[in-house]
């Protein structure tokens, strides 16, 4: 089992993290503790379920790569909804958008590697 700091999945939704963390903060009040706060919680779930994945055993490794996902959907979600409210510009829609593209691939990359060695 590798360090789960050294993981690159782990690395990219850190770095997510922090993006949404900074980006947040500059959100209207009307959205900062709305969708803001839920941009947030679901961010740290994400780096959550990948923790808890890496040190599970194999069979509940697939269940949590799979929470990660959900997560990773969710946080797409609300990004989109960021920028149809106009919260925030293309630019950073955008620039976010990738990381979470980055994460999303790195996830289904995982859980088919896992799905392989568990049969």
């Amino acid at each position: 089992m590798a360090l789960y700091t050294a993981l690159p999945v782990y690395k990219v939704a850190y770095d997510l993290l922090i993006q949404i963390f900074k980006r947040t903060k500059l959100f209207p009040r009307e959205y900062k503790y709305t969708i803001g706060e839920r941009l947030k919680n679901e961010s740290l779930e994400l780096i959550i379920n990948i923790y808890k994945a890496n040190k599970s055993t194999k069979k509940n490794r697939l269940k949590r790569i799979g929470e990660a996902r959900e997560n990773v959907e969710t946080i797409r979600l609300l990004l989109r909804l960021t920028k149809d409210l106009q919260v925030i510009g293309n630019k950073p829609f955008v620039f976010l958008n990738s990381k979470v593209e980055e994460v999303s691939v790195q996830l289904v990359g995982w859980q088919k590697y896992m799905a392989r060695v568990a049969q």
